[in-house]
């Protein structure tokens, strides 16, 4: 190993650690509900809707290329601090705190300037500071938000999550994406009306 540069090396002990987001598994189900998916099936289908529904977004100039990578590497940090699940108030409390430290572990494995620009995509995502940003969270809500509909509300009932719960989290998408709010919001109906979601406990 000692032909190989120090630089690819810090990026292959990069590679290395983010087979672990594999993992981490979320709330949400597949779609055959047999099985939790994990943070990085999800990541892909995140870049997938993307490629898909870019069109949709609020913003005229929207670069793209730019999304695809905060979505790549946005839930990398849950290697070390976990999935956060977004009704569970308590533990919302201290995932700001767990996720900057695992943010500065991960991408510190990286080479200064990759760890730099990995670091401020991150920053720009989780504070939705870009018109980028603001669409990426909107697509982040969005799936499973499809994949609780396709599971027939399986994450919903198991976690007693009313739709009003799920309208609140939910209505950001509005900031990214006018015309995928009005989808999510179908879907909640649907949802309701079909006795997935309880309108209020």
């Amino acid at each position: 190993m000692e032909s190989i540069s120090e630089r690819l090396q810090q990026q292959m002990r990069f590679i290395a650690e983010a087979d672990k987001l594999k993992h981490v598994f979320r709330q949400s189900y597949l779609s055959d509900q047999s099985r939790r998916e994990n943070d990085a099936e999800h990541s892909w289908h995140l870049c997938l809707m993307v490629l898909l529904l870019a069109e949709h977004s609020n913003f005229k100039d929207l670069d793209t290329l730019k999304v695809l990578k905060m979505l790549i590497i946005h839930d990398i940090v849950e290697i070390d601090a976990g999935d956060t699940y977004i009704y569970d108030e308590e533990a919302k409390k201290t995932q700001a705190q767990r996720e900057a430290k695992a943010a500065d572990r991960l991408f510190g494995l990286l080479p200064g300037d990759q760890s730099q620009a990995f670091h401020d995509l991150w920053i720009d995502f989780e504070t939705e500071a870009s018109d980028e940003a603001r669409f990426a969270k909107a697509v982040d809500r969005l799936h499973p938000m499809i994949l609780n509909h396709l599971a027939e509300g399986k994450t919903w009932g198991e976690h007693e999550v009313t739709a009003e719960q799920v309208r609140a989290v939910n209505r950001k998408i509005e900031d990214g994406s006018a015309s995928l709010w009005t989808y999510t919001d179908s879907l909640i109906r649907d949802a309701v009306a079909k006795g997935w979601l309880p309108s209020s406990k």
